[in-house]
């Protein structure tokens, strides 16, 4: 059964994200998708959905949405709460990492998230896939622009909750290169040293940093423009590192110095301007269990959600329904892991 949300207040930094536009990069198309896929696939999984379904992302503050016609389950993911309006007009505060039902006329207040939060709706969103993705790229008008977004009817699940779910402290940690013999010895030792300071340059394509001026050698500050990826490190020649995210473009023609590993990605969408970073060097062995690690303990904070209240377990026959499967994580899943 077809449901809707009607959006009858946007927020502020909100857009329709799914697991990225996989396969167009080779004509200029970014893979866009969630800046955090961990929580994006942490907030699907509390509705049973598959970890990367749409829904929207909020950067600085939240929507309100009103179901329409039939109710609606919703799911939470980051340091952001909400509201539940009733049709009466009474309230109730909604916590981050937990489900609800909305019933036709309910709204949900989201508020603003500390980093970036996600809303997922049962289902998913279900709004036309553009090249194969729900993804909101706006640069290139990859965007819809529409009232009511379109979703499934809930189903007759209970409500679940879980505690929060942090990313890793200490260094961002990166693979170097493959422009890395592009910069000084100096240079090398100050990226490695740092900090860095997040700028408010900084969108869903990238963030500029400040920090020691990284000195190219003499192989110069230009290189021909070849392949770009989330994660990148540009310099340009004022020796000071642009770090590409999500949105970023396809092919840059500033040296890379290096490379943020998949199971950090997430880590970058949750800086704020004055936040401070290091790198360390990391090999592709290091790489590759950080982020079995990460898939494993998002699969560990699933499976361990439970009734959000007494009483709320499901029966027998909602369990046999329902595709349960589709919210397990492996580590080499590649829609959790985008290319």
């Amino acid at each position: 059964m077809s449901a809707g949300l009607e959006i009858r207040s946007p927020g502020l930094g909100v857009s329709i994200q799914d697991d990225g536009r996989h396969g167009h990069r080779h004509i200029g198309v970014p893979l866009s998708g969630a800046l955090d896929p961990v929580f994006l696939a942490a907030a699907n999984g509390l509705l049973g959905n598959p970890a990367g379904a749409a829904g929207l992302e909020v950067l600085l503050a939240g929507p309100l949405l009103q179901a329409l016609d039939a109710p609606v389950r919703i799911a939470l993911a980051g340091t952001m709460g909400a509201r539940h309006l009733t049709v009466a007009g009474a309230g109730r505060a909604v916590p981050a990492w937990s489900t609800l039902r909305l019933q036709p006329g309910e709204q949900l207040q989201v508020g603003s998230p500390c980093g970036v939060g996600y809303i997922a709706v049962e289902g998913g969103l279900l709004t036309p896939p553009m090249l194969g993705s729900r993804s909101t790229y706006a640069r290139a008008g990859l965007i819809h622009v529409v009232t009511t977004l379109p979703c499934r009817a809930a189903r007759g699940f209970g409500e679940r909750q879980n505690v929060a779910l942090g990313h890793e402290d200490g260094p961002i940690r990166v693979i170097p290169g493959p422009q890395d013999d592009h910069f000084t010895a100096a240079a090398l030792d100050h990226f490695y040293t740092g900090p860095f300071r997040v700028t408010r340059q900084r969108d869903r394509m990238g963030l500029r940093l400040a920090g020691p001026a990284l000195a190219h050698n003499q192989r110069g500050a230009d290189i021909v423009s070849d392949g770009v990826t989330p994660g990148a490190i540009q310099v340009p020649a004022d020796g000071q590192p642009i770090l590409l995210l999500a949105d970023c473009q396809t092919v840059g023609g500033y040296p890379k110095i290096a490379t943020v590993i998949r199971a950090d990605l997430p880590r970058l969408a949750h800086l704020q301007p004055g936040d401070e970073i290091r790198f360390r060097a990391v090999d592709a062995d290091e790489a590759a269990a950080a982020r079995a690690a990460l898939a494993r303990r998002l699969s560990d904070w699933l499976a361990s959600a439970r009734p959000a209240q007494a009483g709320g377990d499901p029966d027998t026959a909602v369990l046999l329904a329902a595709n349960l499967a589709g919210a397990a994580v492996r580590g080499d899943d590649p829609h959790l892991w985008p290319d």
